[in-house]
């Protein structure tokens, strides 16, 4: 029997005699082979099932649950499962052995009902073959005869149970969700041809009438979904909201609303200051479309590999992040990526090589067990490529020869390479996080990067690429975390030798008396990256709180840290630094190259960022590039958070306007308003997981508003609409919200 879990959540179907059985109970159904890999897999599980057993999942890194059928199938309608899990990060994709013909990836994420996964019980996913989640097209018909459930680069486990290919399907018309937004509007989301006749609101016991119906919204990415705004005839005041469906709906016929007492904001427009569009940035976007539809502002091409990236064959290392093995770059080509993005309307942050060597070929690696027999662990799919260390964590001995994998790189290649490019980088940043190279890529650079020599590489490659390309922007040190903004990786031994100076001050200042040596400028931007220290792994009520308040470390100066940073004694010698303030801290020309939400799978993650990007436009903060942990798309959460602010070409204002909340509750929620031409924009993100907020928000002009949403019971879509809004006294955000007011 479903678990009521699953009953609450399950997309009906109805299942046919034609149907195929993958997996009910103990084991594979006939037919069906076992072709994962890199996955611990018990097919008969009894720590959480259904019927007598499910099958327990752990996957390391990229690996899989892969099934493979001796027949092959076409013209089937959807993939039935039952799983269970902490927000498992899947990429689900059909193929053919027979042909090699693969499906497009289909991300667990973009299922309608994601968010009601959980460790504890199993929900049900149907994903229709007709209309696939995250994408609106069809599968189309092919020989396939296998099913891939992919982790992502962080592994993970998961349940799964009752793998079920279904002949047909029949969608039933279900009220997914009603809530309240904004003075006087309830947001429906809706699967399948419901009857509106059958829903009545009321509010405070009194039944209130519906002046209005907008036409269904289906949204971009959720063609299983659609949303219809209702228009009440009496505003929102505090109290009890009773949105009653009128039929079961699998349990939730009411959906039933305390409206909380108003909080009081005001805008001022006139109080305004530019926001940079280099701020709204992410690292190596996808595609030209995607660029333009979230509206990209930059995008980096960086990362750990980019290291070893030898243009003249497009060769990159993996270093420590996967065995040190040389690989093809992906994307392969830096000079068609810079065009790609250029095309899309970004600016481009391009990481320029800056040590001694980069990769010779596609194939070679540092540590073969061969040479350096007895390492702690190997490629599983290259078993001769070790990583470099004994099982007591030791690196092994001697260093390799770094021309093993490698081919020398100096500045004057550098240098070569940038004047030839075709499409020219807006901005480049000297090197990756190379205060930590003799760990990242400690086969090509063993030994500790002091101050000194990581000052002169920022100095040499700046004044190559200056000389490559006039007028290109400089971005450096692109420190990797709050530790090493003040340490060395040779340690405070290094601190002691440069006047007790913590090593961010003494580059800057080194910096400077190198720009007034040579008459040049040399750096232009500040480049660091920034990752929270908090540790939000478990996923649970306490660790969801704690990402959601954790963007206060990046603008708020009273806030001690909730991680190792927040305990004294530090390493560093700066002032009050047990609380970040990250930005008003460094309050130079400054740009944030790397980080993260550390849910990006997750609505929290998504919230987060339409946090952090509505800090950096109010902090005026230059530039940022989000990094993303798996794919983001206009349907993933991430995504949402970049197409509140910027999508489809209906941005947020071109200044950032003064807010003032009479009671500031940076935990649980953030308010952020843009100004252009005399319009306002308005963002408010609700953190709170189960409570609505509302606000009386002063100097907001009547009138009809574009209005974007994501996030509550409404799910992860691009949900949005035109409202009037003829009462500024009480403005409603439903939880776990994120909303977006643009005056037309």
């Amino acid at each position: 029997m479903l678990s009521v879990a699953a009953l609450l959540s399950l997309v009906a179907a109805r299942v046919l005699a034609q149907d195929i059985t993958i997996y009910t109970d103990t084991a594979l159904a006939a037919g069906w082979e076992d072709w994962s890999w890199g996955s611990t897999i018990n097919w008969d599980a009894t720590d959480l099932y259904e019927g007598t057993s499910s099958v327990s999942v752990n996957s390391t890194a990229w690996s899989a649950l892969s099934v493979y059928y001796e027949e092959n199938w076409s013209n089937y309608g959807g993939l039935q499962f039952d799983i269970a899990g902490n927000a498992p990060d899947l990429t689900i994709s059909l193929s053919s052995a027979t042909d090699g013909t693969t499906s497009p990836n289909i991300l667990l994420s973009t299922v309608s009902n994601f968010a009601n996964i959980t460790p504890d019980a199993f929900t049900t996913i149907l994903i229709d073959f007709n209309n696939l989640p995250g994408l609106g097209s069809a599968l189309g018909n092919a020989t396939y005869d296998r099913i891939t459930f992919q982790e992502d680069g962080n592994g993970g486990a998961y349940h799964i149970d009752n793998i079920i290919l279904l002949q047909t399907l029949t969608i039933a018309p279900l009220f997914l969700s009603a809530e309240p937004l904004a003075a006087n509007t309830i947001a429906v989301s809706t699967q399948g041809k419901v009857d509106f006749s059958t829903l009545s609101v009321s509010l405070n016991g009194k039944t209130v009438g519906i002046a209005n119906t907008s036409a269904a919204y289906v949204p971009n990415g959720s063609p299983e979904k659609s949303i219809t705004y209702l228009t009440l005839d009496t505003l929102f005041v505090p109290g009890t909201l009773l949105i009653d469906t009128g039929v079961a709906n699998g349990g939730n016929q009411v959906f039933n609303f305390t409206l909380p007492k108003v909080q009081y904001v005001s805008v001022v427009q006139s109080d305004n200051y530019p926001i940079s569009p280099a701020i709204y940035g992410l690292n190596f976007p996808s595609s030209q479309q995607l660029v333009s539809d979230l509206g990209i502002g930059t995008s980096r091409w960086g990362g750990n590999a980019v290291t070893a990236y030898n243009p003249n064959g497009q060769f990159t290392n993996a270093g420590n992040d996967w065995y040190f093995e040389n690989r093809v770059a992906s994307p392969p080509d830096a000079d068609a990526w810079t065009e790609m993005v250029h095309a899309g309307g970004s600016l481009s942050l391009m990481v320029v090589p800056a040590l001694d060597w980069v990769a010779k070929d596609a194939t070679s690696y540092s540590y073969p067990e061969s040479v350096y027999p007895g390492q702690a662990a190997s490629d599983p799919y290259l078993p001769d490529a070790g990583n470099g260390q004994f099982p007591n964590g030791s690196w092994v001995t001697p260093d390799p020869i770094q021309t093993r994998a490698y081919t020398p790189w100096n500045t004057s290649m550098a240098q070569t390479w940038l004047k030839g490019l075709a499409n020219k980088p807006d901005v480049v940043t000297v090197d990756n996080e190379i205060e930590i190279a003799s760990n990242t890529h400690q086969d090509m650079h063993p030994i500790p990067i002091d101050f000194d020599e990581e000052l002169a590489r920022v100095v040499n490659t700046s004044r190559a690429a200056k000389a490559a390309i006039p007028g290109v922007k400089v971005a450096a040190p692109s420190t990797c975390s709050w530790w090493y903004y003040w340490t060395s990786m040779v340690g405070f031994t290094d601190n002691a030798a440069h006047n007790n100076m913590d090593f961010l001050p003494w580059f800057l200042q080194e910096m400077a008396a190198e720009e007034k040596t040579s008459g040049q400028r040399l750096l232009d931007y500040l480049d660091i990256h920034y990752y929270f220290q908090d540790d939000t792994s478990a996923n649970d009520a306490d660790a969801l709180a704690l990402r959601l308040r954790m963007t206060r470390s990046l603008w708020d100066t009273t806030y001690v840290d909730e991680s190792w940073i927040g305990t004294p004694p530090q390493q560093n010698t700066e002032w009050d630094n047990t609380i970040v303030q990250l930005i008003p801290r460094f309050r130079t020309k400054l740009s944030i190259s790397e980080w993260n939400s550390q849910g990006d799978t997750d609505v929290t993650g998504g919230l987060v960022v339409a946090d952090a990007l509505g800090i950096f436009g109010q902090q005026k903060l230059d530039m940022a590039t989000y990094w993303p942990s798996g794919t983001v798309d206009e349907s993933t959460p991430i995504g949402l958070a970049f197409w509140l602010y910027r999508g489809f070409d209906t941005y947020f204002g071109s200044s950032s306007a003064q807010v003032n909340l009479a009671t500031p509750l940076p935990d649980t929620q953030g308010v952020y308003a843009g100004t252009e031409d005399g319009k306002l924009t308005l963002v408010i993100v609700n953190k709170n997981p189960d409570t609505p907020i509302a606000f009386e928000v002063d100097n907001m002009p009547f009138g009809t508003y574009f209005v974007r949403h994501f996030g509550g019971l409404a799910g992860l879509a691009q949900w949005e609409t035109t409202i009037a809004v003829e009462a500024i006294d009480y403005i409603v955000v439903p939880a776990y919200t994120a909303v977006f007011f643009k005056e037309n």
